[in-house]
Order: structure tokens, then sequence, then C-alpha cells
């Protein structure tokens, strides 16, 4: 069994797509967005490994989970990974959503079968690198350039939110730190970051 690397996770959210979600995140890209929310989980390094399994059974446990949302870092540098925790959700109602780099038509040309699958196995790829100046501050992706496919029609009732809903991100306080979860709005990341900093 593949170890996924996980950056982090966030067991409830509905910031990152239609209803309650738990969401992942995963460390390691091959892209450097200028702007990018995450830099931290930007290098490929080891962080938390985690069972695909051990994974699959903590997002099932979580009462009124309707779905799961996976970004990162590049989830697609851990599609074999992905594919199995996958196909452990399969049987039940959990809806995935999964935001890439890569164009969808990037993916497909790789001919890879690992990310093949997992083109079969999610509800909605959001693809494309993050350009900030094409920030229009609006719905579930971080800039206009990137594309919302619906690869099955399980969540096109909610299409138009994908890309014209008012965004929100929410603040989930840990011990010592703070994980804002959403896509935030313009300028919301250093405005946070003033905030946590004046505050410690």
């Amino acid at each position: 069994m593949t170890l996924l690397n996980l950056a982090e996770l966030c067991p409830i959210t509905r910031s990152l797509g239609p209803g309650q979600r738990f969401a992942i995140w995963v460390q390691g890209c091959c892209f450097n967005c200028s702007g990018c929310i995450s830099p931290d989980w930007i290098p490929q390094v080891a962080a938390t490994g985690v069972e695909p399994r051990r994974l699959a059974e903590t997002i099932l446990s979580v009462p009124g989970t309707e779905g799961l949302t996976v970004s990162g870092g590049e989830p697609m540098l851990q599609a074999q990974a992905l594919s199995e925790l996958f196909e452990l959700l399969a049987d039940v109602d959990c809806s995935i959503i999964c935001y890439t780099g890569f164009t969808l038509e990037q993916l497909q040309a790789k001919s890879d079968p690992e990310i093949a699958r997992v083109l079969s196995q999610i509800d909605v790829l959001i693809d494309g690198l993050y350009l900030p100046e094409l920030n229009d501050n609006q719905g579930w992706r971080g800039s206009a350039n990137q594309r919302v496919h619906f690869l099955t029609p399980r969540l096109l009732p909610e299409a138009s939110a994908f890309s014209c809903r008012r965004r929100d991100v929410e603040i989930h306080l840990r011990n010592d730190s703070a994980l804002m979860v959403g896509v935030p709005p313009r300028h919301f990341s250093d405005t946070f970051k003033q905030v946590v900093d004046n505050s410690l």
C-alpha cells in the first residue's frame, strides 16, 4: 500500500465545495505559482505519511460528511495513493473534488494509468495554475483561467457556485497555530497573516 504524504487535513469544512466536506492537502508541488496561499506545502519533502485505508476510515468516521476535497501541493503527484483512497470511498455517498495545477488535457496526455484512474474516480476537477492577475474573487476556483470540469453529474446542480459564489474562508484554531480553509478573497492572506503575527 502506498502512503499519502499529507501536509494538512480538516475534518469539517463548508468552504471548499458544497455541503459538509472533509479536506486534505498533499505535500509537494511541481509548480511555484505566484501568490500561492500555501507555499509551505510546495517543497517535495516528507510530511505526514498516512495509509489510504486509515485515512478513509477517518473520513467515514466524521458524522455528516458529504464529500472530500483534495488540494495541496499537487495532488496528481500522488495519484497512486489517491486512487487507493478514492477506491475505498467508492461505495459510500461521498463526492470528490480535486484541485490540480495541470490542465485536464495535460493530465490526459501523460497516458499515466494511475492519473487516468484518479480522473475516473473524481466528480469535479478544478484545473490550471493559479494566476493572481486573473483572480476575480469569485467561486471555489482561485483565478478565472482555472476551469471546473464536472467529470460526473453528481455536483452539477451546484455548478454556478463553483465559479460565481461569494468566497468565504474558515479559520480553524489549533493549539499553537491557525489553519485557513477555503479560497480566500483577494488580499485576505496578507491581512490574515498580519492579524496572526500581531496576536503572537
